[in-house]
């Protein structure tokens, strides 16, 4: 019997005085009844205390920007470092307890990328954190950081577990990344987990799994990939399971325990902008799904995204709230996308409580071999709460130059209406970035649902995978750089790194020396995966086109090739044709393509559907002192709510922590952090005081890098 997770002896607390899950409930509302901190005394509220976890200052560490929203249990808070390791301190002080390092090896090779939190599940006197590190899943014991030794082998598990083998596949899974990036939920004795996989030719699969708390024994799997005779293997092209993957929940999910039913949301499938492989609707890529927590059998799903050719992943973790819905009290489970959408469903039907209408979506000007879904699903209500299409009446005016910068390259881009598929000629679009993003949403227990979102516009354009500019055969570097590495990086320097998601490699060997490219190429770091299923004579030649050293053309090697069919054909998947590096468009001066609003917060009435309010989400201070006024900027990092009446949030580019009223929308607080505030923050109770708490990493296209831990509470 799993007894209750605040029955440590002699740390006795209320249960809604912690904060016990990502999100802060099983259901991800994001919401606490606490309201110590409310609109009244906010204007007073102060720096209690910070935790430095020493890292994020070597240069080297750059780039691993904090998005952890840690838990509190019992007066004591867990989270996670920049590099990965797991911390428990004191929630009233910051002193730290224990640290734990999954790569204090120094045999293992650090493979870091971003962590959003960790589980925590007791039985009796048995309290273990569990998350997962590069491709394993660690179990820890919450009152000493030690391993829990009867957790698979020594207290870790093979987070490929559960995917699949070469006999089912062709390849072998093993050898190839997986991570989780947020973490999995608790029911029973049960870890049900997403996971992060790429984005390219190499993804796994991104099958929904349950591990056993106790032993780390595979509990169950669902695979969101079907195979030959499973439901959904028809909305695919035959085998594309053997070269395909994504399709992977690695936003997080939630649990309604009541019902035994896990929610979840799922990303695009691989490889991103290009789809000739995989023709149809490819369930169960972007959908919403509901689980039968104990046994992983599918309730009931929900596609957002048809065919998915824009990386429309399902950005962020389900809300489960409730709603009067036609006069009736309706248990409801609610999704904010990428592109700006809300879908709400009845949780037990799945039946969209407001009309889902299937709108017409360009088919044109698609790539050779590849077929558009000709319809993608827009709800009727709510209204959008981001930019869906762009005109020229949008451009940027905050000068004359970044008009004329901006328009030359809208006329020269091409228009129409959104879902327009991906080119060689290139085009503008929303969407790629959020949106909605990986922070979630907030809910208060009326149905209100506030959710940030960014106005950003991206410039996609495709090129032929198999040609080279110049005329002349690619090299096997080039070959192997589109197959693993054009989904996500450029290389012809026309974007600066500040406009890019990740940055371009032209000239990278003026930045890092062969050694350190080698290296990272093997261990990953940040948002990049490691590379170890390449094979070291391979990564050279990937080293040797990154530095423009001349090499034997790859006109023989197996991956190119003259016809789409073969191409296809193998894993790592060799698309035909690559986008140019998520290349986000902005003006000469490193400002937004649009106008203004950027980012903004909404408050939306999911009993009516209609807005509340709407306001801009920070601000650039060079241009608020020039006069204009405050027009929001990129925001990554969610929001939480009080019965305090208030709504926190950091997130902005300004690295400030603001308060909003949540009946108006009005700043009543803020603070400048020590670095960017790129994840959500927490609120809890130690000892008759509340306090406000977030991780401060900042390392978001070149703003600089923290790694503190900040907490606020009342004088």
């Amino acid at each position: 019997m799993r007894l209750s997770r605040f029955s440590k002896p002699g740390k006795s607390s209320d249960p809604g005085e912690d904060w016990p899950v990502y999100g802060g409930n099983n259901a991800g509302n994001r919401y606490s009844a606490l309201n110590q901190i409310n609109k009244d005394n906010v204007k007073n509220l102060q720096p209690a205390w910070s935790y430095d976890t020493g890292e994020n200052k070597d240069p080297q560490q750059r780039g691993m920007d904090m998005q952890c929203q840690p838990i509190v249990i019992n007066g004591i808070m867990y989270g996670t470092t920049p590099r990965l390791k797991v911390f428990a301190i004191e929630a009233a002080t910051g002193k730290e307890l224990w640290k734990f390092d999954p790569f204090a090896d120094p045999n293992v090779r650090p493979r870091f990328h971003p962590v959003r939190g960790v589980v925590y599940w007791q039985e009796g006197n048995d309290r273990r954190i569990l998350y997962t590190a590069g491709s394993t899943l660690y179990a820890i014991n919450a009152d000493n950081g030690q391993l829990i030794k009867g957790f698979g082998k020594n207290g870790e598990v093979d987070f490929h577990e559960g995917l699949g083998n070469k006999e089912t596949y062709g390849y072998d899974i093993n050898n190839f990344n997986i991570r989780s990036t947020t973490p999995g939920v608790i029911y029973k004795n049960l870890l049900i987990t997403g996971s992060s996989v790429s984005e390219g030719g190499d993804a796994l699969p991104g099958h929904i799994r349950a591990f056993d708390v106790r032993t780390g024994k595979l509990a169950w799997v669902f695979r969101t990939i079907p195979l030959p005779g499973e439901y959904g293997y028809e909305t695919w092209s035959k085998d594309s399971y053997k070269k395909l993957g994504g399709a992977n929940c690695w936003a997080g999910m939630v649990i309604d325990e009541k019902r035994g039913t896990v929610f979840l949301g799922t990303g695009s499938p691989s490889v991103d902008f290009y789809g000739g492989a995989r023709k149809g609707t490819n369930l169960f890529a972007n959908c919403v799904i509901a689980l039968d927590a104990q046994t992983g059998k599918r309730r009931w799903h929900f596609q957002t995204v048809h065919h998915d050719l824009w990386d429309r992943d399902i950005p962020c973790p389900p809300n489960l709230i409730t709603v009067k819905s036609k006069g009736k009290t309706v248990d409801a489970v609610a999704q904010a996308t990428k592109d700006g959408l809300i879908f709400l469903f009845d949780r037990d039907t799945g039946k969209p409580l407001f009309d889902v209408k299937e709108i017409a979506a360009p088919t044109a000007n698609a790539l050779p071999g590849e077929q558009p879904w000709p319809t993608q699903p827009v709800p009727v209500k709510p209204a959008p709460f981001a930019n869906q299409t762009l005109t020229e009446a949008d451009i940027t005016n905050r000068t004359a130059e970044a008009h004329a910068y901006v328009l030359d390259r809208f006329t020269n881009s091409i228009k129409g209406p959104k879902n327009q598929p991906p080119t060689l000629e290139g085009s503008l679009l929303y969407g790629i970035g959020g949106g909605a993003e990986w922070g979630g949403t907030a809910a208060d227990p009326n149905g209100i649902m506030y959710v940030n979102s960014n106005n950003m516009l991206w410039w996609l354009k495709m090129r032929d995978a198999k040609e080279k500019s110049d005329g002349k055969t690619l090299s096997k570097g080039n070959v192997l750089f589109n197959t693993n590495c054009a989904a996500c990086h450029a290389t012809d320097g026309k974007s600066s790194p500040a406009t890019q998601a990740y940055p371009s490699l032209k000239d990278i060997g003026k930045r890092m020396t062969r050694a350190q490219i080698s290296t990272l190429l093997e261990t990953g770091r940040g948002r990049m995966p490691s590379f170890q299923h390449i094979a070291k004579a391979d990564r050279d030649e990937l080293v040797n086109f990154l530095l423009n050293v001349e090499t034997k053309p790859a006109a023989n090697d197996i991956h190119v090739v003259a016809d789409i069919e073969k191409t296809v054909a193998d894993f790592p998947h060799a698309p035909p044709y690559v986008n140019n590096g998520n290349v986000q468009f902005r003006d000469q001066d490193n400002y937004p393509a649009i106008k203004p609003p950027w980012g903004t917060l909404n408050a939306i009435d999911l009993n009516t559907g209609e807005y509340l309010w709407k306001v801009t989400l920070g601000e650039y201070p060079e241009l608020t002192k020039q006069g204009i006024s405050p027009t929001g900027t990129e925001n990554h990092g969610g929001p939480i709510v009080t019965a305090g009446g208030l709504l926190f949030i950091a997130a902005t580019y300004d690295e400030k922590l603001r308060a909003f009223d949540t009946k108006t929308g009005k700043v009543v607080w803020e603070y400048k952090l020590p670095a960017g505030g790129f994840a959500t923050p927490i609120t809890y109770m130690v000892n008759g005081k509340q306090y406000i708490a977030i991780a401060a990493g900042g390392a978001r296209y070149g703003l600089k890098a923290g790694g503190t831990y900040v907490a606020f509470a009342l004088p």
